[in-house]
């Protein structure tokens, strides 16, 4: 069953992977854990909404788990120099290869967490307020919130740049 589930959700699910991690790497391991987590919680999943919704959800919240692993991984490693943690912050790749997007993933992975994953899941994935309300469990009111300041905040940011 899982196999017939890879094959009809794996490829947008490794795209949003991609999309939220910006790094190939990153997204497999996100895509491996996302699946590690179905297969152990598959007896959980209710048939009354849509699977892919379910399956947003837990890849999202993965990839939330990854992030505070990471946030306490950098805090115990320290570079010697500036030039060394430019290095490398410059080696990982942009979201998406076309130039003129570049500004704009750079700007949405500087967004707090909890609006990259708005911006990323509406815009990107086509989610509407409704589904997000119900992959990220938080009320529609809290959604639209977080796209208006995530614009606010992209507008800043972009203007500035």
């Amino acid at each position: 069953m899982l196999d017939e589930l890879i094959r009809q959700y794996g490829r947008r699910l490794y795209g949003l992977c991609i999309k939220l991690c910006g790094s190939p790497y990153d997204a497999d391991d996100l895509y491996q854990e996302t699946w590690l987590r179905v297969h152990c919680h598959l007896d959980q999943y209710h048939e009354s909404q849509p699977f892919e919704h379910w399956l947003t959800a837990i890849c999202v919240n993965c990839w939330r788990d990854l992030r505070r692993r990471e946030r306490w991984a950098s805090l115990l490693v320290s570079f010697s120099t500036n030039e060394e943690q430019d290095r490398a912050l410059s080696s990982v790749p942009s979201q998406d290869n076309a130039a003129e997007n570049a500004e704009i993933w750079e700007a949405v992975r500087r967004l707090p967490e909890k609006y990259s994953t708005v911006v990323i899941l509406h815009y990107f994935r086509g989610y509407d307020v409704r589904e997000l309300s119900r992959i990220l469990k938080i009320p529609e009111g809290t959604v639209k919130y977080r796209l208006h300041q995530a614009r606010e905040l992209l507008k800043g940011g972009l203007r500035d740049e």
